[in-house]
């Protein structure tokens, strides 16, 4: 059973990463194509995959983690898991208002596409936001892979 939670928790991982990564490209390219409706075609395929796969992926890193902790016997008080836990809430801080934001991107071009506008003011501030949160979520993942693999002390 642990080697079969490990490899799901490792899949869900590699998940993870990989559509956060990914979501983050295209959105990112979208956005500094500067075009509305490619915009607005791109964040209706972000919020998608997020709900299909980063939201799932979350909940199942949670899970197997603890799980898998627990079978090795890991108490939370130990440096590594401890620190794990934690980053994985501040990624979770930063990832929840930034599914809220890339809906609103997502409205706002859309908005913008079918009045045949420019984008919005509103849009760019939603956009500053989602960019900055990016980044403190992204380095608590790989910090997360870091500590998973090293396990410090």
């Amino acid at each position: 059973m642990y080697l079969w939670v490990k490899w799901i928790h490792i899949l869900s991982s590699t998940l993870l990463l990989g559509t956060g990564l990914g979501i983050a490209f295209f959105m990112w390219l979208a956005h500094r194509r500067g075009d509305a409706k490619v915009i607005a075609e791109t964040a209706r395929t972000v919020v998608i995959a997020d709900a299909c796969f980063t939201a799932p992926a979350v909940v199942v890193q949670f899970i197997s983690g603890l799980w898998l902790a627990n079978a090795l016997g890991n108490p939370y008080s130990a440096f590594w898991l401890r620190t794990a836990l934690l980053l994985f809430f501040v990624v979770g801080a930063c990832w929840l208002p930034v599914l809220w934001l890339q809906w609103r991107a997502r409205d706002l071009a859309t908005a913008a596409s079918a009045a045949g506008t420019p984008l919005p003011a509103a849009y760019h501030r939603v956009m500053r936001w989602w960019f900055w949160l990016g980044w403190p979520a992204f380095i608590s993942v790989i910090v997360i892979f870091w500590l998973m693999v090293l396990k410090p002390s």
